[in-house]
């Protein structure tokens, strides 16, 4: 069973992991994201909810796939 903030989590630890991976500061990755620094820290917290728009833009500003995010489930 997948429970909601566990996966929030999850997706929130992988997308740290992912852009310390790439060297971006939480500020540069939330400007080439389009997005507030805030924002960034909720959600690598795993306390932001993500719209499917949001998550979208946030793969495509890491280069990434949606399997990377959701590898711990």
């Amino acid at each position: 069973m997948i429970l909601y903030k566990e996966l929030l989590k999850d997706i929130g630890r992988n997308i740290r992991t992912e852009r310390t991976r790439q060297d971006l500061s939480q500020e540069k990755f939330a400007e080439v994201a389009g997005v507030h620094t805030n924002y960034i820290g909720k959600i690598e917290r795993g306390e932001q909810n993500l719209t499917i728009k949001k998550l979208v833009d946030i793969l495509n500003s890491l280069n990434l796939s949606i399997d990377v995010l959701i590898k711990n489930q």
